[in-house]
């Protein structure tokens, strides 16, 4: 699983969508889209895992006779003993291999490889080289690393026999809180919420006092409102020694935004023309990448030379 050749993966759902999108998403993934590794599982609540683990099974088998390699993803916060529960169901987990989002799950997954996902907020070497120590084999950094960071992180790991992997596209994950924003704006608690996040298949937008789409609330989850879009970026990082290159699925094209970030990756086309071919599918709110480039994440700054 720490194989050092540069690919695209495709990060779990991490939206309320009805049980049947959800499981046609992944099936036109496996059959059509050019990602290399897929991560399932419910990331943000636990309510919502016993809608989609019906068609777990056959998603996951539909992925692996694409070709693809699976991943099941871990809970980012474990608050309550359903949390504990479903934390402990994916690490027993023996066919497949298993991302920690959060410390709960890293007692079971011990001395057994496994990937670090994004919400472990992991920031500098010592604690990818004690997390390698333990079995961790793949880092996916958060998505406010600056570029300097991740180039410092990417040089001082490299005889670790680790990966290091980065999101590229879709909405950023800002926090995680216990009560759930969805619930609280219909006037419902966490635990009589009748799954009102649902009828937000992109996240619920918030605006600021005077009408400016600002953030995006997902459940107990905060998101930016902007799209992350790092195609520009795609060539340093890859020279900087990240050999993952992540995409969070959204209702828009993604199986035709992968096909994008891999024709840059396999450096089959510009950065330039496949920046013009992301605006054509483009979803409502716009691209950012001000993490990058140590500026506020909204920001979209054009690197020289474009």
């Amino acid at each position: 699983m720490n194989e050092r050749v540069s690919s695209i993966t495709l990060g779990p759902v991490l939206f309320n969508w009805d049980p049947e999108k959800w499981r046609d998403f992944y099936f036109r993934i496996a059959d059509e889209a050019p990602v290399a590794m897929v991560y399932l599982g419910e990331t943000v609540c636990s309510k919502r895992a016993p809608l989609f683990e019906p068609h777990y099974q056959a998603v996951a088998d539909r992925l692996s006779a694409a070709g693809k390699t699976v991943v099941f993803s871990t809970l980012a916060e474990v608050a309550l003993k359903p949390d504990r529960k479903l934390v402990e169901q994916i690490c027993a987990t023996e066919v497949f291999h298993v991302e920690a989002n959060d410390s709960s799950a890293l007692l079971r997954l011990q001395g057994r490889a496994h990937d670090i996902g994004p919400f472990m907020n992991v920031y500098n070497e010592r604690t990818v080289a004690f997390l390698a120590s333990k079995g961790a084999q793949n880092f996916c950094l958060p998505a406010e690393m600056p570029a300097a960071a991740i180039r410092e992180l990417c040089h001082s790991v490299r005889d670790l026999n680790v990966t290091i992997e980065v999101q590229v596209f879709g909405r950023q994950s800002l926090a995680l809180s216990a009560r759930c924003y969805h619930a609280r704006a219909h006037g419902r608690t966490k635990d009589s919420c009748r799954f009102i996040c649902e009828n937000d298949p992109d996240g619920l937008e918030l605006s600021t006092l005077d009408g400016r789409p600002f953030l995006l609330v997902n459940g107990i989850q905060t998101l930016s409102y902007e799209y992350l879009n790092l195609i520009h970026e795609m060539p340093e990082l890859r020279a900087m020694g990240v050999s993952r290159f992540r995409l969070s699925p959204h209702n828009v094209d993604m199986v035709e935004i992968a096909s994008i970030f891999l024709a840059v990756l396999d450096e089959r086309i510009a950065t330039q023309e496949a920046a013009a071919r992301l605006n054509c599918v483009k979803p409502a709110a716009p691209f950012s990448n001000g993490f990058y480039y140590g500026r506020p994440g909204y920001s979209w700054n054009i690197p020289t030379g474009y």
